[in-house]
């Protein structure tokens, strides 16, 4: 019993030594009024469909080139499938999803999409140019020197 009391003490003691760096830096908040008082929201970011966005890093799932605000996806219904669905793909001239899509997670084929992959914008976001909510120093490899 003593011995576990001993190592719990020091891990905790550990952990603050551990810690103080980064216990020391300045919190910021994205927000930038007081909690207190009524802040205006942020401007609402354009979406860009003119072009098709590069991707940031490989297996990126690509960007959404086109506004999905008012398309329905729930447990019954998932309108991204009426034009990119293998079934229809071809007939509205619009990417297929990949294959991954049609896997369950037994790895067994399936012919409609499977349940993990069902909600489309957990993964797919529509395409806009914005500045970063947070300071970001991400660099592709591909453009590492």
């Amino acid at each position: 019993m003593m011995k576990r009391m001993i190592a719990a003490v020091a891990g905790v003691m550990i952990a603050t030594v551990a810690a103080g760096p980064l216990l020391s830096q300045e919190v910021r908040a994205i927000r930038e009024a007081p909690l207190t008082q009524d802040a205006p929201a942020a401007p609402i970011a354009k979406q860009e469909a003119q072009q098709r966005f590069d991707r940031a890093y490989r297996q990126q799932p690509p960007l959404v080139p086109h506004q999905v605000d008012r398309y329905q996806i729930d447990w019954r219904i998932n309108q991204c499938l009426g034009c990119h669905d293998w079934s229809n793909a071809g007939k509205m001239q619009a990417p297929t999803l990949s294959m991954t899509h049609y896997i369950d997670r037994d790895g067994r084929q399936l012919d409609t999409v499977s349940g993990t992959r069902w909600f489309c914008n957990q993964c797919h976001v529509p395409q806009a140019d914005t500045s970063d909510l947070v300071k970001n120093t991400f660099t592709p490899s591909s453009k590492i020197k």
